[in-house]
């Protein structure tokens, strides 16, 4: 036996023997960590999978099949025009506003159909971190100036760390461009309104599906939120419509999904989740059984499913028992973390960037979170630091990118996000 191979094997079993063997089971400490970590994976496969991540595979498989690879190499890929690429790549990230795990399947969509690796970081860090919503919510419950503060570092962060991930990987990036040129032109199936009207339709599903309450009753954004669902099934019926006049769907098959959806969405009001699944359900249906685009469609949908929902899930259970959920503590003491966040040291913001970009924040969560915090000790330019890396990333997040993007990549990327959340932190606690 060579044991120049065999050891890594060897030292693996050795080290999960004696983490089993030492587990503190018993303790309070970690039994409750153990029972958090379970709370925070049902919660997020009860309110986060079906609404957030299911919807983002639906799109993200319709981008590898409806969007030509020349049409997103126009606009996002590495011979396009800079000034294009990256304002398209930062609109489209602030218009979704979802958080660092729904952004990912939608990233891994434009990726890998060819988009330059600087407009796909930007788009990558815009989506979660530009939510206008939770900027609107921190300048009113954490102060104007954090508000401001977060609206401004988080619209630079997404072009710049897109930009100096393009110029580290250059080389790899003008070997993409060169590729991209022996590319033959392809030809469009359908008017571009069409696809865009199809687009559109899912996006108003995936962001009217998940919109969040205000703190505050009243004005626009709670307006909203109390008619979403109403929204959401206008939304659903005109991709409905759509499926049936541009991609050959019959009506009598869109009847038998959409009849029992809206029955159940009138009979069960208070658990929308039962209508919203019955939907999702029946299109899928359609779409497997579908020999044309649709079924290319569905076989996208569900590579994007089974390659990112596993690690995912398992990322938000470490998360689970290391930091716990919002308001209740895992392994590491909260008072551990607010002991060292005070003050405005070059060590309190690079802990609070750390701890950020590892926890996972559901969208809006990170308000309550930091405004606690704040109420504990917490230094203004730590709380900054903060926002500004932990809903762009988080554990289940670094695990996808991954196996996205590889090791490399990923961690430039999130050296990146730390670094520069940590010196704003330092610039803005100076000022404030």
């Amino acid at each position: 036996m060579d044991w120049k191979t065999e050891w890594k094997p060897f030292a693996l079993i050795i080290a999960t023997f004696l983490a089993c063997f030492y587990l503190p089971t018993g303790t309070p400490r970690f039994d409750n960590a153990v029972m958090e970590s379970l709370r925070l994976v049902k919660w997020y496969a009860r309110e986060h999978v079906l609404l957030c991540l299911i919807p983002a595979f639906f799109i993200a498989g319709a981008i590898s099949v409806f969007v030509s690879r020349v049409s997103v190499m126009k606009y996002l890929g590495s011979r396009a025009n800079r000034v294009l690429a990256y304002s398209v790549a930062s609109v489209s990230g602030t218009v979704l506003a979802v958080c660092s795990c729904t952004v990912l399947p939608l990233f891994g969509g434009i990726y890998k159909m060819g988009a330059g690796l600087g407009p796909a970081i930007t788009f990558l860090y815009s989506g979660p971190a530009i939510n206008v919503l939770a900027i609107i919510l921190s300048a009113r419950i954490l102060g104007l100036d954090i508000g401001i503060a977060r609206a401004v570092g988080a619209i630079s962060f997404s072009l710049i760390i897109g930009l100096l991930m393009h110029v580290i990987f250059r080389s790899e990036e003008i070997d993409k461009a060169n590729a991209q040129m022996l590319l033959p032109e392809s030809e469009a199936k359908r008017p571009l309104w069409q696809t865009t009207l199809y687009f559109l339709s899912m996006f108003a599903i995936l962001v009217f599906a998940n919109w969040g309450k205000p703190d505050t009753a009243g004005g626009f954004f709670y307006f909203i939120f109390t008619i979403k669902w109403y929204l959401t099934g206008i939304a659903a019926i005109g991709l409905g419509v759509i499926l049936c006049l541009w991609f050959t769907v019959p009506w009598f098959t869109m009847l038998s999904i959409s009849v029992p959806t809206a029955l159940l969405a009138f009979l069960f009001p208070h658990e929308p989740l039962i209508s919203f699944g019955t939907g999702i359900f029946g299109i899928s249906i359609i779409a497997a059984r579908d020999q044309k685009e649709l079924g290319e469609w569905f076989v996208a949908t569900w590579s994007f499913t089974k390659q990112i929902t596993p690690l995912l899930l398992a990322g938000v259970l470490v998360a689970g028992i290391l930091l716990g959920r919002p308001g209740n503590e895992g392994i590491i003491p909260r008072v551990w973390i607010t002991g060292l966040v005070g003050g405005n040291s070059l060590w309190t913001n690079f802990f609070a960037s750390v701890v950020g970009a590892f926890m996972y924040f559901a969208t809006l969560t990170e308000v309550p979170i930091v405004q606690g915090l704040l109420g504990s000790g917490m230094g203004k330019g730590p709380a900054l630091a903060l926002l500004l890396a932990g809903p762009a990333l988080s554990l289940p997040n670094m695990l996808v990118l991954n196996k996205i993007m590889g090791t490399k990549k990923t961690v430039v990327y999130c050296t990146l996000v730390v670094i520069m959340a940590t010196f704003s932190g330092i610039l803005f606690g100076t000022f404030y």
